[in-house]
């Protein structure tokens, strides 16, 4: 006896199966079959990442470098996130330590006056080649954040004699930080980084330095933490999930359209170029088949000489009457030729529109306004400009909490175990707990950099102003 086959219920298109077309559009073939051929592979970040991570920086570099608006997206950042000067606000937690709010402010008012001193010195004592101070070695890791992901600093100690301050501070370029001898990547060894089983990075093989290129390749392997808790190789990027090794750079997601609009601004100025190039043309009495016999019967003898008796005809008629358009008038033309006006065409075409939706789709990768990309603040109204620059703050704010102050704080602690030490600061004498015991206690701060754009002052003070008296916020 033959089982009766079950009938499948389909969906309302007649193809789709009741229970695909029931759940998740997303996972299945879509509406008409659009995603039908849409399967990517299911990776992690490391799996999609690492395979081609030294070819996206490098496009990455390469628009930082040649493309007006990938620039301004870095310098927002660094106006923005760190500004002209990352002043440090050291704030110990008293109450943990054991010690009363008032010896707390006397202690942190003596260390940020002698962290000033070392972290801003004009000879850039904080820097192993004595190029930055401490504000502008934030400024580049924020940088060096946006277009490779994350940012490298290694703390070393100068063995001169010639200062109060031994620590100095070497930033790295994450282009440095590879596997050794450019191995593939191992369970233990991703991208230059020894992991443990765990995923926490044990250590970091960095490169030296291979400009011109005909040197020999050196790495060094440089522990994050030496044996007493100091940080020794600081590394900070955002990931997006567990297992991730190295960091992703923020223009991943709009490389593709800032390098085709790259592409086709050139196009558009080599088209506006040629249409403006001639103002006029003189066509002449010549007929195609006569042009045609001049041109493909060159190779002869005779036929090079009627060309150039001819073409020296016209030079030498035009070189005793020159056509000029500057002039009042024009002369009489050669018999035969006409004089035809060229008028340039609208060389915009809806160019400019279809630049702002690409703009816009690039300001929301790089997680930007579209006006502070674009530098352009036409037709905005002051509720329009408030809110794209609350948006952008948002953004930055983030960043400046976990690139920046990350950055800055893990050097501050290097420096502080170091000024505690030589006495130059002084922990009060009541506290519970040593700095070795309590590293994040003692060295906990916020950092203070740029503040927030004001659009119109008045506004945002009479703002300001009525908040306070209304018991909304304080004068901090």
């Amino acid at each position: 006896m033959k089982t009766p086959t079950i009938p499948t219920l389909l969906g309302p298109d007649g193809m789709t199966s009741l229970r695909e077309y029931a759940g998740y559009h997303g996972g299945g073939s879509g509406f008409g079959g659009q995603l039908r051929s849409w399967n990517p592979p299911s990776e992690s970040v490391d799996a999609a990442l690492l395979p081609n991570f030294t070819r996206g920086n490098a496009r990455a570099d390469d628009l930082v470098r040649n493309n007006g608006y990938a620039a301004n997206a870095i310098q927002l950042h660094q106006d923005h996130i760190v500004g002209s000067f990352f002043r440090l606000s050291h704030r110990p937690s008293w109450r943990y330590l054991g010690i009363g709010e008032e010896e707390a402010r006397a202690f942190s008012r003596e260390v940020e006056a002698a962290w000033k001193e070392f972290a801003e010195d004009d000879c850039c004592c904080i820097d192993v080649e004595r190029k930055r101070t401490f504000t502008m070695m934030i400024r580049e890791g924020v940088a060096m954040h946006a277009f490779n992901g994350e940012l490298f600093v290694q703390a070393t100690w100068d063995t001169s004699s010639s200062r109060l301050f031994r620590t100095q501070f070497r930033m790295v370029s994450p282009k440095r930080i590879s596997n050794p001898n450019n191995t593939g990547d191992s369970r233990n060894c991703r991208a230059g980084v020894q992991i443990n089983d765990s995923g926490a990075a044990l250590g970091y093989y960095v490169s030296e330095d291979g400009y011109p290129g005909w040197m020999p390749q050196k790495w060094t392997w440089i522990p994050r933490e030496l044996p007493g808790g100091r940080a020794s190789f600081i590394h900070v990027f955002e990931p997006v999930e567990d297992g991730q090794t190295r960091g992703a750079n923020v223009f991943y997601s709009v490389m593709e359209q800032m390098k085709m609009l790259d592409t086709l601004q050139n196009t558009q100025l080599q088209s506006a170029i040629v249409k403006a190039m001639y103002a006029a043309t003189i066509e002449s009495e010549l007929d195609t088949q006569s042009a045609m016999d001049f041109i493909l019967g060159a190779n002869s003898q005779e036929q090079r000489e009627r060309l150039t008796g001819w073409i020296g005809e016209i030079a030498a008629y035009y070189a005793a009457a020159p056509v000029r358009l500057g002039g009042a008038k024009v002369p009489h033309l050669m018999p035969g030729d006409s004089l035809n006006l060229q008028t340039a065409q609208d060389t915009d075409n809806g160019y400019s529109v279809f630049e702002q939706s690409l703009l816009r789709y690039i300001a929301a990768g790089l997680g930007v306004s579209y006006e502070q990309l674009s530098r352009n603040y036409a037709q905005m109204s002051y509720s329009t400009a408030r809110a794209s620059a609350n948006e952008s703050w948002a953004y930055f704010m983030g960043r400046r909490k976990f690139v920046a102050s990350r950055q800055a704080s893990q050097m501050f602690l290097c420096w502080l175990e170091e000024a505690i030490v030589r006495r130059v600061v002084t922990l009060p004498s009541k506290a519970r707990f040593s700095f070795q015991e309590a590293r994040s206690a003692w060295g906990n701060c916020d950092w203070i950099g740029s503040g927030r754009m004001a659009i119109d002052g008045l506004k945002e003070v009479q703002e300001a102003v009525m908040l306070i008296e209304a018991g909304l916020t304080d004068y901090g």
